[in-house]
């Protein structure tokens, strides 16, 4: 029976450890955190292709019971007059549901016969003729047949086995930023912006969400205490309710700030090291992230079965069905669209949600990219 590592606990990695236990592989499940993370924004799922793949998953059911709904979201001048309305299945897609009820679903789906190593990291990966052998952090040495690193843009196993973050992961120019906020902002999704900064509360996605231009940060993205500091000093001045937002920022219990930075790497394999999800093709607010991850866990397990265990033949033939499909990560940077620069082009981003036409040929075109794949049923190989 082949054995497979997967680092990374969120989405990517137990969906690829649903398809891979299905196919009689072994399969253990690394992750950093102690236990599942429940919070996180709202992502979303779009089109037929991504439909199909949770309907052979056998979870659209239940990913259906627990959607969000999307709401509608109110872009608002400094007076909280109404400029534009975000429609709900704009942010939310066809199916929204929370980050953290997909990950407790999907390990629900797995955890009886997949093995999970919580609050433990890989701290060195060594191939051999025969497997990969991993040392951790906690766990005593093991051999794997194979490594997939499916632990996110800042991906440890990427570094590992294909070198520093800097070679693969590229800053474009702007920070998002989320947190629970103890304070109720009514129950309307709101969204101001005054140049290069953006601030939004309420509706489905996050409590609080930011997203600001800036240049690049030396700071811990592990520090939430630091993240405060720095939401308070680069909103400071800001209109609207954003001074009442920061002192409720001040006193949340999460608050996570990190880079809008987009993966990119020439190959997605390294021997017997495979990356899935944005450890290989991320672009942080991208909107594709999580379709991504789902339908890559897909192929690349139909692909290691279809071979057989032949990573070689797998991991060249995921690549070559993935590739075309992930292009739409290279192609988009929410930054300038979420916190405009100037105020003329926060004029044109309202405009195009008040023009039914633009906004209608926008929807279509994401559409397009969600569904630009031929899937393959793996169940004529697989059994």
């Amino acid at each position: 029976m082949t054995s497979v590592l997967i680092s990374g606990a969120s989405i990517a990695g137990p969906a690829l450890a649903h398809w891979l236990q299905r196919y009689g592989f072994s399969v253990t499940i690394v992750e950093k955190a102690p236990t599942l993370r429940a919070g996180g924004q709202a992502v979303d799922f779009k089109g037929e292709t991504h439909r199909t793949v949770l309907t052979r998953m056998g979870i659209l059911d239940d990913v259906l019971r627990l959607q969000t709904g999307g709401t509608d979201q109110q872009i608002i001048d400094a007076d909280g007059r109404t400029l534009a309305v975000i429609p709900g299945e704009f942010t939310g897609g066809d199916i929204e549901i929370k980050r953290g009820d997909l990950s407790r679903l999907l390990y629900d789906k797995t955890a009886a016969h997949c093995e999970y190593l919580f609050g433990d990291s890989i701290t060195a990966l060594t191939e051999t003729p025969g497997g990969v052998h991993v040392t951790f952090e906690r766990t005593p040495p093991r051999t794997f047949d194979l490594v997939v690193g499916a632990d996110g843009i800042h991906s440890n196993v990427r570094r590992l086995a294909f070198g520093p973050e800097s070679a693969y992961v590229h800053f474009l120019g702007h920070y998002y930023a989320i947190a629970d906020l103890p304070a109720d902002f009514g129950p309307a999704a709101k969204m101001y912006n005054e140049p290069g900064r953006m601030a939004c509360v309420g509706g489905s996605k996050a409590p609080a969400f930011f997203v600001f231009a800036s240049e690049e940060l030396d700071y811990d993205r592990h520090d939430p205490d630091q993240h405060k500091q720095i939401l308070t000093r680069t909103y400071a001045g800001m209109g609207w309710q954003t001074p009442a937002i920061l002192d409720a920022v001040r006193h949340a219990d999460e608050v996570y700030l990190d880079s809008l930075s987009q993966v990119t790497i020439d190959h997605y394999a390294k021997g017997r090291v495979v990356l899935i999800g944005d450890a290989a093709y991320g672009n942080t607010l991208g909107g594709f992230g999580t379709g991504l991850a789902v339908v890559g866990a897909y192929v690349l397990a139909g692909e290691l079965a279809a071979a057989d265990g032949d990573h070689r033949t797998a991991f060249a033939r995921y690549e070559q069905e993935f590739r075309d499909y992930a292009k739409v990560a290279k192609n988009l940077n929410a930054g300038p669209f979420l916190a405009p620069a100037t105020p003329m082009r926060l004029r044109m981003r309202n405009w195009i949600f008040k023009s039914g036409f633009l906004l209608s040929r926008l929807m279509k075109t994401t559409d397009k990219f969600a569904t630009d794949i031929t899937l393959k049923d793996y169940s004529s190989v697989c059994g």
